[in-house]
């Protein structure tokens, strides 16, 4: 067991475009189109799960959200907007200041930290919800980053993965597609040896004693230019587990 997950090639390539986490236009431009059908996942099964009212408009008052690798806060502004209580971490320094910096230009408390899972998990902390989303694939040691993911969800709590999978077509469409034909990403975000099957996924759940309840791929329309959840997990995909009750 490594004392840290940090890749620090990882983490300096994402400082490098830290100042661009809230242009819609800018390099995270993809992930801001990716971000509805993630936010309506996670609120969807939040809602089911934790039995709260459809029609109210902070539905997760309550709720302690733990948000692993950050970034600029995309995730933890609209969660906050419903009531819950964020907790946003993230290894890069300059992620964390430019969250910060609009968390308070839009007037929300969101506890923002510059630490990583591992660090939460050894102190003790414990969340109802652990937001896993788009960070696997850029860590060292997956056992002991995943491991310390699933430590911090608390009895009867949640944890969302979202990654890529390693199929031929993540490579052709996630890294050649969207890297060097589209643009839609910097060349080198990915690197697909890194990228886990659903299997590889599951299996880290169950040895770290989480239980799937749901699975869904998500793929991109182009002639409605968004994302939708889909059966296809070929590509991008989104696992919920949950802990047992106490």
């Amino acid at each position: 067991m490594t004392a840290t997950t940090v890749n620090d090639a990882e983490i300096a390539k994402f400082t490098a475009m830290a100042e661009e986490w809230w242009d819609p236009k800018g390099k995270f431009k993809p992930l801001h189109k990716f971000n509805p059908v993630r936010l309506s996942y996670i609120r969807d099964h939040l809602i089911r799960h934790f039995v709260r009212d459809t029609n109210s408009i902070r539905p997760f008052e309550g709720l302690t959200i733990l948000d692993v690798g950050c970034g600029g806060g995309l995730l933890c502004e609209p969660l906050t907007r419903l009531g819950a209580r964020l907790i946003g971490i993230d290894a890069a320094e300059r992620n964390i200041a430019i969250a910060r910096i609009h968390a308070e230009q839009s007037g929300l408390d969101i506890d923002y930290r510059v630490t990583t899972s591992e660090a939460l998990a050894a102190a003790g902390e414990r969340f109802d919800v652990v937001l896993n989303m788009e960070v696997v694939e850029h860590v060292d040691d997956v056992h002991f980053y995943m491991k310390s993911c699933a430590d911090l969800v608390a009895p009867g709590g949640l944890m969302f993965t979202a990654t890529l999978n390693r199929t031929a077509r993540s490579w052709a469409l996630a890294v050649i597609g969207a890297e060097y034909v589209l643009r839609w990403l910097p060349r080198g975000t990915h690197d697909w040896n890194k990228f886990l099957t659903p299997e590889e996924i599951g299996a880290q759940l169950k040895r770290n004693g989480l239980k799937i309840i749901d699975q869904s791929g998500v793929v991109f329309h182009p002639l409605a230019d968004e994302w939708r959840l889909s059966a296809d997990m070929a590509i991008n995909y989104m696992v919920l587990a949950e802990r047992a009750r106490a």
